[in-house]
């Protein structure tokens, strides 16, 4: 029975360590017997398994249930056996930077703060362009659509032109990028694609005469390799 104990006590710490509710404090009652049931009947390595390697199925068709503070984790059927789901959202873990110089070092500085100027307006564009892709499927005429298109332009307008003009046109060519790497399309195809062909290409000569392109495409394993690894590390706080 010692080695029973132990081998829940193991349980409950990678419990702890993974932040699974229902295991934490609360050995002596149900959990201490589930566990015991799992070890006595060699289902240690099933239980372990299913933690780390199941993570992908968290969350779908499970709905997460709380009762009084723990939260009740989904479950995988195996082979008979029933298997605790949780999530631990993964991370990217990148080597030491290295630099050639002050100057290379001041750039990537740049980079960041560039990029943490431009991120959030990304993310608003994403978000609003799916509420309008959502929104369109019950739209049934053109002059419906076109009168959306110009409402939510108009609130736009208010709500962010004054913030978005005291970008740096370094800030709006990131983004561009940051657009395309979203929606994957670019800004000129989705002002085509709302406000029509002239509109496009009327905003594309503007943005060319401030040296910047609409249909700039992003690209995450040539040019923009590192911007990109800027942007999942700031999308996991680590910058």
């Amino acid at each position: 029975m010692q080695n029973t104990e132990n081998y829940c006590f193991i349980i409950h710490s990678v419990a702890i360590f993974a932040q699974v509710e229902p295991l934490k404090n609360t050995l002596p009652d149900f959990s201490f017997k589930w566990l015991t049931e799992i070890v006595v009947s060699n289902k240690f390595c099933i239980l372990l398994g299913g933690i780390f390697f199941l993570l992908p199925f968290w969350g779908e068709g499970q709905n997460i249930i709380t009762d009084e503070g723990f939260t009740i984790l989904p479950i995988t059927i195996v082979d008979g056996d029933t298997i605790p789901n949780a999530y631990i959202k993964p991370i990217a873990i990148y080597s030491p930077r290295k630099f050639k110089g002050k100057r290379d070092y001041r750039e990537y500085q740049r980079l960041i703060r560039n990029l943490k100027a431009a991120y959030p307006y990304s993310q608003v564009a994403k978000n609003k362009i799916l509420e309008m892709n959502s929104h369109f499927q019950t739209i049934k005429t053109k002059r419906e659509r076109d009168a959306y298109v110009k409402v939510v332009e108009k609130q736009m307008r208010q709500e962010f032109e004054s913030k978005l003009v005291k970008l740096t046109i370094s800030q709006g060519r990131i983004l561009i990028k940051l657009i395309d790497r979203e929606l994957g399309r670019s800004s000129y195809d989705l002002v085509k694609e709302l406000k029509g062909g002239t509109s496009a290409v009327f905003w594309q000569t503007i943005a060319r005469v401030f040296g910047s392109n609409l249909k700039t495409k992003f690209d995450p394993e040539g040019e923009d390799k590192l911007l990109n690894e800027l942007v999942i590390q700031l999308e996991q706080g680590l910058i």
